[in-house]
């Protein structure tokens, strides 16, 4: 007797297009949770990255989806939410200007806070998958490769649990790895072939120096103390004039006086800002001293 196999469930249909209204929601919630906002122009985008939560969970359109976010506070959901809408696009080395001004500039003052028994410590802000906070420690390493022995460490946060988790491995491929020179590959890389791939997994000494948090910038920050370096960039583009305005002034009370901001290359202090820093380099600024 043939037993024939039940149907498999069928896909919830899913209204493509988002309502005014939806999009509306949809905005007002990420203001309201990262602070990032959403123009007009962002809504073929967020269709198509929230598309696959509505997959994921078998709903079928946009605003079955709000209701669910804003009437059943679901941690983990407004985590998928947020991860979504966070865009993650970085290399080792980014931006090579700021890495030369460490080199040549923020090593000496480092060199010199730790010859006075002092900790030096850094903040890589919206690290995303950790390219960043790893190539900062890459560069003070190849100046020196004792400073992994000594008290500096690179505090590394991000919005999005998901890419931190993949920081916290510190393994890329060979594509992620494009535009490291073989030297560096060989002295701060173990190297492993996994079938037709080729892995590069970031040494202890250079991991031992970062440290992996998830924050929202939006929310109350929980670190004590200040920062020699602060980097948080191409970040800022995503926010509106007032909360750029209010996430500098906080990074001023954080930065130790003499210390550095880094900054995207989109992105510029406004005026108002120039009573705290002075402009050093290429969207690199240094925190006056305080009165």
């Amino acid at each position: 007797m043939m037993i024939e196999s039940a149907p498999a469930p069928k896909k919830a249909m899913i209204d493509n297009e988002i309502s005014a209204q939806a999009y509306a929601r949809i905005v007002e919630l990420s203001r309201k949770h990262t602070g990032i906002v959403l123009t007009a122009s962002k809504a073929p985008m967020v269709k198509s990255r929230l598309t696959r939560r509505l997959r994921a969970l078998g709903m079928s359109s946009f605003d079955s989806y709000m209701n669910f976010l804003e009437e059943e506070n679901d941690p983990v959901e407004m985590s998928k939410f947020i991860s979504a809408l966070t865009t993650n696009v970085t290399n080792f080395f980014r931006e090579s200007h700021h890495f030369d001004h460490i080199a040549n500039g923020v090593y000496d003052h480092i060199c010199a806070k730790l010859a006075r028994g002092q900790r030096v410590r850094i903040w890589s802000a919206g690290c995303s998958n950790g390219q960043e906070p790893y190539s900062i420690a890459m560069t003070l390493l190849g100046r020196d490769m004792t400073l992994a022995e000594k008290d500096i460490r690179i505090l590394a946060t991000d919005i999005d649990p998901q890419v931190l988790a993949f920081a916290q491995t510190g393994a890329y491929t060979d594509t992620q790895t494009v535009g490291i020179s073989r030297d560096l590959l060989r002295v701060f890389f173990d190297r492993e072939t996994t079938g037709d791939r080729e892995i590069f997994t970031i040494k202890p000494q250079v991991r031992n120096m970062v440290t992996f948090r998830q924050l929202n910038l939006h929310n109350d920050w929980p670190m004590a103390g200040t920062f020699d370096l602060i980097m948080c960039r191409n970040v800022m583009i995503y926010f509106d004039d007032q909360t750029q305005a209010r996430l500098l002034r906080k990074f001023a009370a954080k930065l130790a006086d003499g210390g550095w901001l880094m900054i995207g290359h989109s992105e510029r202090l406004p005026d108002d800002t120039l009573s705290i820093f002075t402009n050093v380099g290429v969207t690199t600024y240094q925190r006056k001293a305080q009165a």
